[in-house]
């Protein structure tokens, strides 16, 4: 369980309140003066201070990401940053630099050639002023001789908010199932650049372009395909790109798709809701502009503008997500030229166990939307 995810505070909760239920109920047994009543008393105090602690102070993590993992957390992040020369026009001429490199926790994945490559980057927005930093994953055939001239799609895979990019890696595993997939002949080899939505932390920007705020939407729109097409191999049009997200990330993929079939050809949504959000975590995304509030309304823009010709993919379960109701609606305002598909669990909650059951499917439906050139 990520330190940043739901099941964590949900755990963290029902701790603290079985241990208030058992000092209520226990309280009356340890009412004797003896040591071990005493002892008792104090242990269950203690027990429940420690657990309410604990969830205020997850809490307050998951507000402001104080800490991304349980390995921050304990000091083990103790890789050396690396410096980008901004005065010498390194990033602003490149738009993105690679700062490290790992290998994918796949079999065979010490040779590039196997396993393939995960590279860390920074990337700076021309048209946004956002710069962040993703995960690149390069499958083994972007190293292999015979595919030395090919241009391979890429997909950009979104977390939830507040998440972190590395629950991409290793609680959603998307590069393992991604070559378990190609393995399987069930989808091509694809470009994977993974980050999360939350440019601009702690705000919750939910990929709109805030008035005198972040330019989330043009980031994603405008500055980073073109920026990851100039450091790979990576092509350059509509057909060569698809974008994914779960929860807050689903919803992101679906707005940008939406509002943007000249960049991005197919876009699918896991867990994900319909309109954005607007709560002290996303601060007044819209200042009062009915007309942008609208149009980040996925299910108003299908019911009021011309639906793009591009694919969109949405999934949920029938008992345990909240947005079966939206998704069944959104199912029914996709009109030609635009096409939808679903994923429709029969039972299975917001959370990571639910999402890894439908990112294989997710991925070979991707696969086939895309084109290599």
């Amino acid at each position: 369980m990520g330190l940043t995810g739901k099941a964590v505070l949900i755990l963290a909760v029902a701790l603290a309140v079985m241990l208030f239920a058992a000092t209520i109920w226990l309280w009356p047994r340890l009412a004797r003066r003896s040591v071990s009543a005493v002892f008792g008393r104090v242990g269950l105090l203690l027990a429940t201070q420690m657990a309410v602690f604990a969830f205020v102070g997850l809490l307050a993590n998951n507000s402001f990401l104080f800490y991304g993992s349980w390995a921050d957390l304990f000091g083990r992040k103790q890789e050396l940053g690396v410096v980008t020369d901004h005065a010498a026009g390194t990033l602003a001429a490149k738009n993105i630099v690679r700062v490290g490199t790992q290998r994918p926790d796949v079999p065979g994945g010490a040779l590039p050639t196997r396993g393939g490559r995960i590279d860390k980057v920074v990337i700076a927005g021309r048209h946004s002023g956002i710069e962040t930093s993703a995960y690149v994953y390069l499958p083994p055939e972007y190293f292999q001789p015979a595919f030395a001239r090919r241009k391979f799609p890429a997909v950009v895979v979104l977390t939830g908010y507040p998440g972190t990019s590395e629950n991409l890696i290793k609680g959603l595993r998307y590069p393992r199932t991604a070559l378990d997939r190609v393995r399987a002949g069930r989808a091509q080899p694809m470009i994977l650049v993974m980050l999360r939505p939350t440019l601009a932390p702690p705000r919750d920007t939910e990929c709109v372009d805030i008035e005198g705020g972040p330019k989330t939407e043009t980031f994603f729109a405008k500055d980073l395909p073109p920026a990851v097409s100039a450091a790979y191999r990576v092509g350059r049009h509509a057909r060569n790109w698809g974008i994914i997200g779960n929860s807050t990330g689903g919803y992101c993929a679906l707005k940008i798709g939406l509002h943007h079939p000249a960049r991005y050809t197919a876009s699918a949504g896991l867990s994900a809701y319909y309109k954005a959000a607007e709560d002290p975590t996303t601060g007044d995304l819209f200042h009062g502009d009915q007309r942008a509030r609208e149009r980040a309304d996925l299910l108003w823009t299908l019911e009021n503008r011309t639906q793009p010709d591009s694919s969109f993919l949405v999934t949920t379960s029938r008992h345990g997500e909240s947005n079966y109701a939206g998704t069944r609606k959104f199912l029914a305002l996709v009109k030609p030229p635009a096409q939808v598909s679903s994923i429709v669990l029969p039972s299975g909650g917001h959370n990571f166990n639910t999402w890894r059951r439908e990112i294989p499917a997710a991925l070979d439906w991707m696969s086939s939307r895309l084109s290599e050139n």
